[in-house]
């Protein structure tokens, strides 16, 4: 799907907000400045969370809510290379079971995580992003956009 603006990006992230449920797994890909945290903030929305900021330098941040929100930025996983071993030290299995995790970055070192996962990518090569949604498991299957 094309998205022209941030609140697109935004509103998709709403829209998948809304269908999320614990234990959820999300992972985003797409380079700096695609919008991978501005999905994120839409689904915080959904969620009833106002304040999603990217958690780059801290890696990991859990919102409260309801249903809360575990957001890992693994950008800086990655550049040791040992990427599947950092994601481990976070200890993410506890609570992600009641919880939306959303993973941006989120490569095979997390797609590791869960067999139900919606992955998304967000090509940018264009002034309107490309976004492809990719659900992964029997969990996401009726998934709508």
């Amino acid at each position: 799907m094309k998205i022209a603006t941030a609140a697109e990006m935004h509103d998709l992230g709403k829209r998948i907000g809304a269908q999320c449920v614990a234990g959820d797994l999300i992972l985003l890909k797409g380079p700096l400045g695609a919008g991978k945290t501005v999905l994120v903030q839409g689904i915080g929305e959904a969620l009833g969370i106002s304040e999603v900021t990217s958690p780059t330098f801290v890696i990991s941040r859990i919102h409260k809510a309801a249903l809360p929100l575990i957001h890992v930025d693994a950008y800086r996983l990655l550049e040791g290379g040992k990427a599947a071993m950092y994601l481990d030290d976070l200890d993410l299995d506890s609570p992600r079971e009641s919880a939306v995790t959303v993973i941006e970055w989120g490569g095979e070192e997390s797609a590791r995580l869960s067999d139900e996962r919606l992955e998304i990518v967000i090509d940018r090569t264009n002034e309107v992003r490309e976004v492809t949604v990719t659900p992964v498991g029997a969990r996401w299957q009726g998934l709508k956009l």
